[in-house]
């Protein structure tokens, strides 16, 4: 079995030899470029994938075209609405795209069935889903009890004092439109609050930046 599956999914090596055995010989490596839809929205799900480079955002779309990031997904991680999809025989209901160039290995869906079997295997892929939901929880949270403007507070302090990104960028990551992320921007620019520059923000009071994430105002 290649090496570095095994070192990032330590749980392959606890199946029995038969088992491993199996996944050794029908695993497939795959190379996919930055930028690929690696599923979409009614698609069925082909299998079970294990990361071992790059990352995988995962989204749901309106028809629209506006995006609400659900999750990331990194080596040693896997994604839970492909389990989820597995588990339940149904088609995918959020689309997957490539973070820079990405390989991943793809247990065909049958193994994938096989190896539920087993315990070490099956607890693994439930304590994914359990840590995933926590996280998809607070972001249920965020969207439904928090002002954009207290998300975007809380998005740019968590990215340094000097954020070199796009409007739009920011815009994917709240699952917003450009034009309020920038109208947002402009207020706290107004406020002195941070300083606007070429796909560049430069935070210049994250104290009173703190303020607005809790919903405080700023004076």
């Amino acid at each position: 079995m290649n090496d570095d599956l095994i070192s990032l999914y330590p749980v392959l090596a606890a199946l029995p030899v038969d088992l491993r055995r199996q996944v050794s010989a029908t695993v497939q490596f795959v190379k996919v470029p930055a930028g690929a839809i690696l599923f979409d929205e009614q698609q069925p799900c082909q299998g079970f994938p294990f990361i071992l480079e790059g990352a995988i955002r995962v989204v749901k779309a309106a028809a629209n075209g506006r995006e609400l990031p659900l999750y990331r997904v990194l080596p040693g991680e896997s994604c839970i609405i492909t389990s989820s999809c597995l588990l339940g025989h149904a088609a995918y209901n959020a689309r997957g795209t490539t973070e820079g160039a990405t390989t991943l290995a793809l247990l065909p869906r049958e193994l994938f069935n096989a190896l539920l079997g087993e315990p070490v295997f099956r607890d693994f892929v439930f304590a994914l889903f359990s840590e995933r939901m926590a996280d998809l929880m607070q972001l249920v949270e965020e969207v439904a009890f928090q002002k954009l403007d207290q998300r975007l507070a809380a998005l740019l302090l968590g990215k340094g004092r000097v954020v070199s990104v796009t409007h739009q960028q920011l815009a994917d990551e709240l699952g917003s439109v450009r034009e309020i992320v920038s109208r947002l921007l402009k207020n706290f620019s107004e406020q002195d609050l941070v300083r606007l520059g070429r796909e560049q923000i430069e935070i210049l009071d994250p104290a009173r930046l703190r303020q607005i994430t809790t919903g405080g105002s700023v004076t």
